[in-house]
């Protein structure tokens, strides 16, 4: 087994050195501090890694014992311990070799008197990185090994959970995979006065259609009960499903269960004898008694109602996806170049020319799925598509109040295949067909009805194409944006629907089982609050590309769409977390329609999206002997056109000790549960309150380990555990994102963005506050070679900050949404043409959205690197965007992205780092106030903000 992460870090903030604490030396060389810039003169420190990580002189100077721990279980005892340096107050330390931050990436600055930090000293996300990616290098992550009980029992040392971004194996033993269900913490505290003392939001993250690594197996088992009359074996009390964890008794013949503890009876013909440890002899060979993650096909006591106002109906058939495009094709369409970019991507998507071998034809979308397309203007355009055609038929209906659907199913949902140059000849004219259209409004309302109309009893996804705000017919809307709301207790009245009518058609369309995912490509305000509750509630997603200009930003709409076509995705979806006795699910986020306490539904859910989900402590206290249990069990159609359940299932030790809780927290987890949390809050109060509200989180779970964990040491150490060192920072990523961020930021943005956070899983959370930046132009010779393990060597990354940075640089920064190469001014013409082909920044086009292949080594690592961040979001693509020093626009959007530095109207890492000391200091004496005592926490440090 891998060795144990140490429990907690120690960090020296201007307080004397506490026992053992190494010191740097009297007349150590340190870097030289203050806003130097380059060129600045002053006696040259050694050089800072690109990971953040000290020199090998400071690293020796800094060098100290470890600490033994008595009280503690010999796999526990050594911690490391690494102090601050403790140096008199004054401006922050800066790395001599970074560059000058831009001038107009504004943020603020810590008030009063400071204590001078190294900002080499602080938690580094990417040495933290780095050491989980080599922990998991060569080892598989068995997911049972982190329950402490059966770790013990077995000799071993509980194992602890992959981070989201580390390129690991998970082998699933009856836990299911942290790609599915992460925890926020892997012991559970026992008791809601454990939970409260430690203030961890206990929680669950749940992305139940991740995907599998093909060594993983690729795809969940699936168990066939579709012949079955009983279905799969359930609990007789709480309804839960078999599972690895349940406990069968009298020889095999009932069933005890793990979740609620009632005895069942085991189907006769489920029935198998037991061996000499009471387990079934079988259990090897039916996946849902040895396997986390399971799907069941069900029967037709699980088919979906064809009409939930009319229970008479027979059910609905369960039947392959049908995809239907509503494509814009007013004025602006044409113009922007979407309405081309769209009808081209989808073309390509349907009919990917590498499937043409053999002389078998085949689409880019599952086998068996059905399209359909519909385009509008100020009318409603439907196309007869059905085979034996010699073209589409078009027929309009132009009573918006009063919309129909004119053709049948089996006219306007086809296949693919059989209906292939009917559909190709219609997509190649679309563009001509429009191209001239002077009609500038755009009727959203009625194209969404006739979707509605036309899937009601068939689910299904709709993908709507929208340029501009739609003014006329249902869901008419007005312009509402407001700037004069910016950074007032109003604005949180422009990021909330301004008409009913979108969330009540689509809570229809959710129940339907239809999806709705909406590309928007507005040149102006579009209210991105309103449109984006279609998506919202139905489990779709919003795409959106303001000012769109094809030759930037048309690779990441095909690859946006072909990722929304060839994702898994389920229709029909029904969602229920059940847990062990004592435990409750208080509250969920994400998108999704929750009409009752327990049931969540979406008219469809797909690989990338996730919930969490908050857990709250109930009656008597639980058992440390058991684990607590978790059980997701989802209702859904297959995209293949068959009904199951998938059930994931989750077994958590149980802790009566809050360093035990921290010990094992999963930081990861814990800032996408925080997220989805705080994102939610944004519509009902002001979000400056909404960014205090989040630091005094923060400082609540490092005074709650410091009071409980580690109350021995002094007032002047910022102490932070292990396992959350780095929460500070991901909480500042969080409020510099476009979604909670101060200054002014268009309604619209905010609220792609908080849509956007809502929907994602942990690894792309994690991504999103923190980017990944890698510096091109120092890159080894085996960067993008495959390694013997079968890894790509990857290239080491550098933290996100311009103090890092040189100006003869070339660094790629990404996101998962954005992805951005900085050239600095100084960058060697070498470089250059590796890169692009031309001798200086002044040649380079940026408009280029990605790297030319160019036959250099260099060219070949960066394509490389690029491609690998690629497979890493499931094949979806990003313009790699160019962005000169002191020439791109684009450059800013670099800028605001680097989290540790002082921008986006908020403070740098550092400063932030004392900021959160400063107020666990107060508290510590007495001095600071929170909610208890009726004042506004937010309002302690609101002037900061």
């Amino acid at each position: 087994m891998k060795a144990k992460r140490p429990a907690r870090a120690y960090h020296q903030d201007g307080g004397p050195a506490g026992p053992g604490q190494g010191q740097v030396p009297a007349g150590a060389v340190m870097p030289a501090y203050g806003n130097t810039g380059v060129g600045a003169t002053s006696p040259m420190p050694p050089r800072p890694q690109l990971d953040g990580s000290p020199s090998l002189a400071q690293s020796q100077a800094s060098a100290m014992p470890q600490l033994r721990h008595p009280d503690r279980p010999a796999h526990l005892q050594n911690y490391e311990h690494r102090p601050m340096p403790v140096i008199p107050p004054g401006p922050p330390l800066q790395p001599e070799s970074g560059i000058a931050q831009p001038p107009h990436t504004a943020g603020q600055r810590l008030p009063g008197p400071r204590n001078r930090i190294d900002p080499n000293q602080i938690p580094s996300p990417v040495i933290v990185q780095e050491q989980d990616s080599l922990a998991f290098e060569n080892e598989s992550f068995i997911t049972s090994s982190a329950i402490s009980r059966l770790a013990i029992v077995s000799g071993l040392v509980p194992a602890q959970v992959p981070l989201s971004l580390t390129d690991y194996v998970a082998v699933d033993d009856g836990n299911c995979s942290p790609r599915f269900i992460r925890a926020t913490t892997y012991s559970c505290p026992y008791s809601d006065e454990l939970a409260n003392s430690a203030q961890l939001p206990i929680g669950l993250m749940i992305q139940p259609f991740a995907e599998l690594k093909a060594i993983e197996g690729g795809s969940v088992p699936i168990v066939d009960f579709s012949n079955d009359p009983e279905g799969p074996p359930r609990c007789q009390g709480c309804r839960g499903y078999i599972n690895p964890w349940v406990q069968f008794t009298e020889g095999g013949q009932k069933f005890v269960c793990n979740l609620c503890g009632k005895t069942s009876e085991v189907p006769s013909a489920y029935f198998c004898n037991l061996d000499m440890s009471g387990r079934r002899m079988d259990c090897h060979q039916r996946a849902e008694l040895c396997r986390g993650s399971v799907d069941f096909v069900v029967n037709k006591d699980y088919w979906v109602q064809s009409d939930s106002s009319d229970v008479t109906l027979a059910p609905r058939t369960p039947e392959p996806i049908i995809h239907l495009f509503a494509i814009d094709v007013s004025w602006s369409s044409a113009k922007s170049g979407m309405l081309e970019t769209v009808t081209k991507g989808i073309k390509e998507i349907l009919y990917p020319p590498e499937s043409e071998t053999d002389h078998q034809v085949k689409s880019g979308i599952v086998a068996g799925a059905k399209v359909g397309i519909i385009t509008f203007d100020r009318t409603v355009h439907f196309y007869n598509l059905k085979v034996g055609l010699e073209q589409a038929q078009m027929l309009v209906v132009s009573d918006l109040e009063d919309v129909f659907v004119p053709l049948g199913p089996e006219a306007m949902l086809v296949d693919p295949i059989e209906s292939r140059s009917i559909i190709e000849s219609l997509l190649d004219s679309l563009p001509a067909m429009f191209g001239e259209n002077q009609i500038v409004e755009s009727a959203l309302g009625g194209p969404v009805q006739a979707t509605l109309m036309a899937l009601k009893r068939l689910g299904g996804q709709v993908n709507i194409f929208l340029t501009s705000l739609p003014t006329i017919g249902p869901g008419a809307l007005k312009q509402r944006e407001d700037t004069k709301l910016y950074n007032t207790e109003k604005e949180k009245t422009l990021f909330l629907p301004a008409d009913p009518w979108y969330r009540q058609v689509a809570e229809e369309c959710s129940l339907a089982g239809i999806g709705v995912n909406t590309f928007l490509f507005p040149s102006q305000y579009i209210d991105v609050a309103t449109i984006s509750v279609l998506s919202g509630i139905t489990g779709g997603e919003v795409f959106f590309h303001p000012r769109f200009t094809p030759a930037r930003d048309g690779c990441k709409v095909l690859a946006e769409l072909r990722r929304v076509l060839s994702r898994e995705t389920a229709v029909s979806v029904t969602m229920r977390i059940r847990c062990s006795n004592g435990l409750r699910i208080a509250e969920h986020f994400g998108s999704f329609l929750q009409r009752n306490v327990t049931d969540l539904d979406f008219g469809n859910m797909d690989a990338d999206k996730a919930v969490a989900a908050v857990i709250k402590h109930e009656g008597a206290k639980l058992d440390e002997k058991y684990e607590a249990h978790f059980q997701c069990a989802l209702l859904y159609t297959s995209a293949t056109g068959q009904r199951r359940v998938r059930c994931h299932n989750l077994a958590l030790s149980v802790t009566s000790a809050m360093g035990n809780v921290f010990r094992s927290a999963d930081m990861d987890a814990t800032i996408a549960v925080v997220t989805k949390q705080y994102v939610a809050q944004v519509t009902q109060v002001p979000l400056r309150d909404v960014r205090a509200t989040l630091t005094d989180t923060c400082v609540k779970i490092l005074l709650a380990y410091r009071k409980h964990c580690a109350s021995s040491t002094s007032p002047g150490q910022l102490i932070l555990p292990e396992s959350y060192k780095l929460f500070p920072l991901y909480a500042l990523g969080l409020m510099k994102t476009k979604a909670l961020k101060g200054g002014n930021v268009s309604s619209d943005v905010r609220t792609h963005y908080m849509r956007y956070l809502k929907t994602l899983g942990v690894a792309a959370t994690v991504l999103m506050l923190y980017p990944r930046m890698v510096p091109l132009h120092m890159l080894a010779e085996d960067v993008g070679s495959m390694k013997a393990n079968g890894r790509m060597k990857l290239a080491p990354q550098m933290r996100a900050s311009y103090l890092r940075m040189e100006p003869d640089g070339a660094y790629l920064l990404e996101n998962g949404d954005v992805m951005l190469l900085w050239l600095g001014s100084s960058l060697s013409p070498q470089i250059i043409e590796d890169l692009y082909g031309v001798s200086s920044l002044e040649e380079l086009d940026p408009k280029l959205s990605s790297l030319p292949e160019r036959p250099t080594r260099l060219s070949q690592q960066a394509r490389a690197i690029v491609g690998y961040y690629e497979a890493q979001r499931g094949g979806r693509s990003l313009p790699v965007v160019i962005a000169r020093q002191n020439v791109d626009g684009s450059e800013l959007e670099f800028a605001n992205m680097l989290v540790e530095d002082q921008n986006n109207d908020a403070m740098s890492y550092v400063d932030y780092l004392c900021f959160v000391h400063k107020q666990i200091q107060m508290d510590l004496s007495g001095e600071r106030k929170d909610e208890s005592s009726g004042l506004d926490p937010s309002a302690l440090w609101r002037g900061a903000w």
